[in-house]
């Protein structure tokens, strides 16, 4: 009896052996062909299928209906219709009962690839997946190997900055694809974070390309006159916007002065060295009294994939895609990266600034709005209530909105060191 026990334990082990050994090949084909995706869904950008199925309306429509209206060939489009309606931006509804045509609908996701409106991440997308931002990817073996050049220099001769410069339209595909970021990622700040805004006269937003962030900002928080602070060649094709003046310079040698510095999704493209010296130019900028500099950027957490997997499948996704980002950070900066908690607060004490010991404080101080990568958050959650409770949920902050501000001041605000 023992030995028939053994022999089934050793067959059950096997064939779990076996089964991990299948579906580790199923994963293998789904990420060298993971490349597909990124392009069907550029594919839909270009040829226009959200804004197209939007326009003949939500009841749905079909396959022949879709080709006529982007005039193209019916049989290619139907390919990456049911390639798009498996990766759940599209929905295939009952047939048709006039002609027993399948009628197809956009889903949440699949609105998020229109070009237009305050929720379309169309531009994102075709900055990602242009020529310019592929192929430093080709280099980045080069780089881990041999800390040689960074990515995108081997790939183009010079870094992102100076060939935006150079290179209008790139530059423009940059300053779309921030705009679009900020469509997304401002409104969850405004609702979620206004308090952090009371007492501030002006803003400066270091970093903050054609000024959409700003402009957002200052038409929620009428009492504020935002500077919109960038590189000379893009504020220059800024729109004018109410309350908003762009000033060209280098956040490396001075910060336009204002009560408060504000810094989105600019200090990962730097590193460590790099944001001291940024964080510092900040500092001086603002008052020594009340002062603040305001950051969003995303933290990663060290926590242990397999628990967050089977704790918390949206954790473990939003990791998945902070992740990623710092994957792209090493491809298309030169020492750019995502930062854990700790990274964080050596970046912070370096600059010049430590947690304060009570909530109250007569010194400038930093505020830390917990941010997600907040793409996988929009996937994921349409509403803007929901985006706010996720966010607070990634975080463990309850979800009383009134608390938010304070709880997060608690945890992340700091003050300047003596």
């Amino acid at each position: 009896m023992e030995e028939i026990g053994n022999r089934r334990e050793k067959t059950v082990g096997e064939n779990d052996y076996a089964d991990e050994e299948q579906r580790a090949e199923i994963d293998m084909w789904r990420y060298f062909f993971g490349f597909s995706e990124m392009a069907a869904l550029k594919c839909a950008i270009e040829l226009g299928i959200a804004e197209a199925m939007e326009a003949h309306g939500r009841a749905g429509i079909s396959l022949s209906e879709l080709a006529t209206a982007l005039n193209c060939s019916s049989s290619y489009l139907y390919r990456i219709i049911r390639f798009l309606a498996h990766l759940k931006f599209l929905k295939e509804k009952c047939s048709d009962a006039t002609n027993g045509a399948k009628l197809y609908t956009l889903t949440p996701l699949g609105r998020l690839l229109m070009k237009q409106g305050e929720r379309g991440m169309a531009a994102l997308v075709l900055l990602e997946t242009s020529p310019v931002m592929l192929a430093p990817w080709q280099a980045l073996s080069g780089r881990v190997r041999n800390n040689d050049r960074p990515a995108f220099e081997a790939a183009h001769g010079e870094d992102i900055w100076d060939f935006a410069a150079e290179n209008q339209n790139h530059s423009k595909l940059i300053n779309e694809a921030m705009a679009c970021d900020a469509r997304m990622v401002v409104p969850a700040i405004v609702n979620g974070c206004a308090d952090v805004f009371d007492g501030v006269d002006s803003v400066v937003d270091v970093g903050g390309g054609d000024g959409t962030t700003l402009g957002m900002l200052v038409k929620a928080f009428p009492w504020i006159k935002g500077i919109n602070f960038d590189l000379p060649h893009v504020v220059s094709v800024a729109p004018e916007r109410n309350s908003v003046e762009h000033i060209g310079g280098d956040m490396f040698k001075a910060v336009p002065q204002a009560n408060a510095a504000f810094l989105m999704w600019v200090l990962h493209d730097w590193c460590d060295e790099e944001c001291i010296e940024i964080l510092k130019k900040c500092r001086e900028a603002i008052p020594k009294v009340k002062g603040k500099v305001i950051i969003v950027d995303a933290v990663i957490e060290e926590a242990d994939d397999e628990q967050d997997k089977e704790q918390d499948d949206d954790n473990y996704k939003l990791k998945g895609a902070k992740l990623m980002l710092d994957m792209v950070m090493m491809a298309h900066t030169n020492r750019g990266k995502e930062r854990t908690q700790e990274e964080w607060q050596y970046v912070l004490d370096k600059a010049g600034f430590s947690r304060p010991r009570t909530k109250s404080s007569a010194l400038p101080s930093v505020y830390q709005i917990p941010s997600c990568y907040h793409a996988l958050i929009q996937f994921e959650l349409q509403s803007k209530q929901n985006l706010l409770e996720f966010v607070m949920a990634k975080i463990r902050l309850p979800k009383d909105r009134s608390s938010v501000v304070n709880l997060t001041a608690s945890h992340f605000s700091l003050a300047p060191s003596a």
